[in-house]
């Protein structure tokens, strides 16, 4: 009786965490598909194009991809750029996740590892690569890590989406399509290289 006595609190003990989780993830409701896997193949070779247009080639190009999807848009422009200028590009990768603004340490400056990045930005026109551009602010950190690497000549911003609700004046010189959004409505993208899926919704918090 009392090995049973001692195993109810355990029971019980789990059941208060497992509510503290479920509470803590949010219910998603799905409002629509914005692009297919065809329709982002088009996007990012329309992209590719204006990249190449803007740029008056691809001689002094460095593209960065910012994690997590914004690594495998960079990959795949980098490879499109190739087989149209039949120029490698190189293609770097930039993780942000100690210059966020929620930091709790602000006073600790991050410990940059120079050649994380993939390659040397000094006097590179750099095109820096995410999937959503939302209040600006993971753009801000991202300038900001960039800019510890190294010192580019010109530094430009590509999106896949814009959904809106700018809290800085930061604004993307390629869009691959602008989305208005809500405040409750989230912009989810889907890539094969990351999610094994390739798709973008619309969702919404219910």
């Amino acid at each position: 009786m009392r090995l049973r006595r001692e195993s109810r609190p355990r029971i019980i003990a789990f059941t208060p965490m497992t509510e503290l989780q479920t509470a803590a993830m949010p219910i998603l409701r799905e409002k629509g598909r914005i692009m297919s896997a065809s329709e982002i193949e088009r996007t990012l070779v329309r992209l590719a194009h204006q990249i190449i247009e803007k740029n008056n080639g691809a001689e002094n190009l460095g593209l960065v991809g910012i994690k997590r999807r914004g690594v495998p848009i960079a990959e795949r422009l980098g490879a499109l750029i190739n087989g149209i200028e039949k120029r490698p590009v190189d293609t770097g990768v930039l993780d942000i996740s100690f210059y966020r603004d929620d930091l709790s340490t602000r006073d600790i400056r991050p410990v940059v590892n120079v050649g994380s990045l993939g390659f040397d930005v000094n006097g590179r026109d750099v095109i820096l690569i995410d999937d959503v551009l939302y209040t600006g602010r993971t753009i801000r950190a991202a300038l900001d890590a960039l800019f510890d690497h190294g010192r580019p000549r010109r530094v430009q911003l590509l999106v896949l989406i814009d959904r809106g609700h700018r809290e800085l004046p930061i604004e993307a010189t390629f869009v691959g399509r602008s989305v208005p959004t809500s405040a409750r409505e989230i912009i989810e993208v889907k890539l094969k290289e990351v999610d094994n899926d390739e798709q973008v919704l619309l969702v919404e918090r219910v």
